[in-house]
């Protein structure tokens, strides 16, 4: 009879897991079409039907396996389709409120959040009012005004105000592997972003005199005001560690709090080198070690005074309430952030268990925590605090259970405390790297690069921050509500242990010199390593690890020469750069460039990460059409970060030493795998001596050929050039064939003569160019002679990046990838 109990409990389990997955999984497709993986979606309502009679008859007969199996698989399929379903619902609802034009424009707001400072500017949620049915939140900001330390102009927590500034809706680099701003908003619920102009104050007869009598009541409620009063706490905290004289006050305030305003970028760059950015986020531990200091001074008290109260509720349950109230509370108080909120549904969903007397294997409270997460707020999905922060606990989890196994043997043999001591510290090492390598395609998807450094530094500083600064912080801030004097000591003492922290820091620093490593891995790559660690991560038994060496091996064994033809006009803004590819050959012709590559660089924000999700590691050849800042700025950020092993230019520039310098010119021709020719048609020679003073029209006019696919096949990039050059093609090369043009000098009116066009004909026009740029590019003229030739025209400010591909037995295909992602398509598009 037990033997059949226990294997009814296994069999819950397994079964909540096999929902939890397929949840997860059916949500992490969020904003994809199923019917790429051969799927057809289902209203929510008919797949949590299917899910209901699988389990049914899963239940009714279990006996049977080969019934059982299949069941079990149209519970994942079907949990799956709901989870889809339900997040794209979700995701189309939230989109309608998305901002799509910049306008000059005036708001009434309610400010419920703390802002953020920064150097020069100030950014803050706000909550818009009458400009939708419901209210929607945009991000406001406004440039810093600085008095005594802190700003002079701010929108204070809890208060309404008149706004009137630009609409400033998200638009992103649409390029593979560059971080997504308008994700980004998606995730935060923030539908545009808004820079003031002006701001007047209103009292809440203003507000309700202009129609928002709801909207005020609502803001009466109880838990809106317990919000509101942990966010103004949150605030006097930050102004009470910026009056005293702390060395350390970023790292105080952001450990307590999760407010990085802070914070100076020396301390964010040398975390990130360490691999340590997650300790800056509020996380479980912090939520925990004050739950547990509160429950252990109640149990304390309870012992000394009252112990007599565990004869009518046992110890276990009696701190269940206070325990999750705590938990509950400084998930509050810190914003409800990710990791903080896997903690509280995790705890809330132990203390249930716990009360009811039933039994979860841990996997299954983990997995069921996050579907519960992801049911509240779907779009959680998108943000990488989820995926690592569920990742890190799945691999604690493993690595519990082998402590659990090691013990099991360990207490049949004697064991001194010394020993007991050095398992320890083994546990946490390998831990550590366990960490590491778990996480490692969390850390190249999300990020595309890693710290060598990090197992080891997390060594000392996760138990230094955690079991220290972290209780200290904690601490300081439960006395901020009782006695600020003992809050300034506490803090000045937590401030000595993170200068002691700091002081270790600098060592390694000194010492090894971390860096970030570059990690440049396509998909298919990428997958091979995901599936080698899950397999090398289950418990023993469930599938053999040498399947994972295997994976690991197809991982070193890459084959470059697999690629097929790729031709990819990045979206770079103002500017250009086009990528080509074709087996193990690489090309970038020009990198864009900001204004300012210090301030945003394109190279290290745009480059460097498509690089890295198309496997490159090495260039092979890279041509700077121009030298102009727009179209070679950011080779000069990052030439000693990408390898190149020869470079191409009108003009002579610098060079690392393995990169290999050429002037371009005229009857320079290479070939990139079979079937595919590049050549330089212009400048001439003797033009070259011009070229600091014509730039323009000495840009290198390149010409590629695909010989092997089917439709298009000729491609010509024009760089910066002009009617000048235009006209100089005209006469060398009067038999040339062009399939795809991508427009010389953004589609200015001096570039693309009608005649050039005419002559030539293009199937399909490119042009590179940055939203709202000042230049009007490209601009009417060249847009109406387009039209007159009937050639359509297609732009990265809307279509982001443009990809032709080559695919064996078919046409040339043509991508874009703001088409990809329902929240970069326009809402008014037919």
């Amino acid at each position: 009879m037990g033997f059949i109990i226990a294997q009814n409990k296994n069999d819950n389990n397994d079964m909540v897991q096999l929902i939890c997955i397929g949840w997860i999984l059916g949500i992490a497709f969020m904003g994809t079409s199923m019917t790429d993986f051969g799927l057809s979606a289902l209203p929510v309502p008919a797949s949590l039907t299917i899910l209901v009679l699988s389990l049914v008859i899963t239940h009714r007969y279990k006996a049977n396996l080969g019934l059982k199996y299949v069941c079990s698989c149209m519970i994942l399929v079907s949990s799956l389709l709901a989870g889809y379903q339900y997040a794209e619902n979700r995701l189309t609802e939230r989109l309608k409120f998305k901002e799509e034009k910049p306008e000059q424009t005036d708001v009434i707001v309610y400010v419920n959040r703390l802002n953020e400072l920064k150097e020069k500017s100030v950014s803050q949620k706000i909550t818009v009012l009458g400009r939708h049915p419901q209210p929607v939140q945009w991000i406001s900001f406004r440039k810093r005004e600085v008095s005594e330390g802190q700003d002079s102009v701010s929108l204070h927590p809890g208060r309404y105000y008149h706004l009137t500034g630009t609409v400033r809706p998200a638009h992103s680099f649409a390029v593979p592997g560059a971080f997504d701003v308008e994700k980004w908003y998606l995730q935060q619920n923030i539908m545009s972003g808004f820079s003031i102009h002006a701001v007047q104050e209103l009292t809440e007869q203003d507000v309700y005199r202009a129609g928002h009598a709801d909207f005020l009541h609502q803001q009466r409620s109880v838990s809106s005001r317990v919000l509101l009063w942990f966010e103004l706490k949150r605030l006097e905290i930050r102004e009470f560690i910026l009056e005293h004289s702390f060395g350390n006050k970023g790292l105080l305030l952001a450990l307590l709090t999760g407010d990085e305003s802070l914070l100076d970028d020396s301390t964010k760059t040398q975390f990130q080198r360490f691999g340590m950015s997650h300790l800056l986020a509020i996380s479980g531990p912090h939520v925990l070690i004050l739950a547990s200091m509160v429950c252990w001074c109640l149990i304390w008290l309870i012992n000394r005074y009252k112990v007599t109260v565990y004869l009518r509720i046992p110890r276990p349950y009696f701190v269940i309430v206070p325990f999750l109230s705590c938990v509950v509370l400084y998930c509050a108080f810190v914003g409800f952030e990710i990791p903080a909120l896997r903690t509280l549904f995790s705890s809330l969903i132990i203390g249930v268990v716990l009360l009811l007397r039933q039994k979860l294997k841990p996997l299954s409270i983990l997995l069921f925590s996050a579907s519960v997460l992801l049911l509240m707020d779907p779009f959680s999905i998108l943000s990488a605090a989820f995926w690592l922060s569920y990742g890190a606990c799945f691999v604690l989890l493993r690595i519990y259970q082998t402590v659990q196994r090691s013990e099991k043997i360990q207490h049949e043999v004697s064991d001194t405390g010394l020993s007991q001591i050095r398992r320890m510290l083994g546990i946490l090492f390998i831990s550590q790297w366990k960490i590491f390598f778990a996480l490692l395609p969390f850390m190249i998807i999300f990020f595309k690069q890693i710290a060598w450094i990090t197992p080891f530094s997390n060594l000392f500083a996760i138990p230094w921050i955690g079991l220290v600064i972290v209780p200290l912080d904690v601490i300081a801030g439960l006395s901020f509500f009782v006695c600020e004097p003992l809050t300034s000591a506490v803090f000045w003492l937590n401030d000595q242990c993170i200068a002691l922290l700091l002081w270790c820091l600098n060592l390694l620093d000194m010492l090894f010199h971390p860096s970030l490593i570059p990690i440049a891995m396509d998909t298919s790559v990428l997958f091979c390593l995901i599936l080698g660690l899950i397999l090398l991560f289950l418990p023993l038994g469930v599938l053999p690890k040498t399947w994972a060496a295997l994976c690991f091996l197809a991982v070193f064994l890459n084959d470059d020469t697999r690629h097929g033809f790729e031709l990819s006009i990045l979206d770079v803004g103002q500017g250009q750069s086009v990528f080509i590819r074709n087996q193990d050959q690489s090309l970038m012709v020009d990198t864009g460039g900001s204004m300012d590559e210090t301030q945003f660089s394109i190279g290290e924000q745009i480059i460097l990460p498509f690089l890295s999700v198309k496997g490159i590691r090495t260039l092979d050849y890279m041509v700077l059409t121009h030298l102009d800042q727009d179209h070679s700025g950011a080779y000069e950020h990052i030439k000693d970060r990408l390898l190149v092993t020869k470079l191409l230019s009108s003009e002579q520039l610098s060079v690392p030493v393995k990169t290999q310098f050429e002037y371009c010119s005229q009857g320079q021709q290479w070939q990139m795998g079979e079937g595919v020719t590049v050549q330089v048609l212009l400048p001439l020679g003797e033009q070259l001596a011009q070229a600091a003073q014509e730039r323009n029209e000495t840009s290198c006019v390149l010409y590629v050929q695909v010989r092997q696919a089917i439709g298009v096949q000729n491609f010509l990039l024009m760089g910066d050039a002009g009617w000048p050059t235009e006209f100089q093609l005209l006469q060398q090369y009067p038999e040339l064939k062009v399939d795809v043009l991508v427009l010389g000098h953004h589609g200015s009116r001096h570039s693309s003569a009608y005649a050039f066009l005419k002559h030539y004909q293009p199937a399909v026009a490119v042009v590179s160019a940055g939203k709202d740029n000042r230049y009007g590019h490209p601009t009417q003229e060249v847009i109406q002679r387009l039209k007159a030739l009937n050639i359509p025209l297609y732009s990265t400010v809307e279509k982001g990046t443009v990809s032709f591909r080559a695919v064996p037995g078919k046409a040339m295909q043509m991508n874009f990838y703001r088409d990809s992602l329902p929240w970069m398509i326009s809402q008014n598009d037919p």
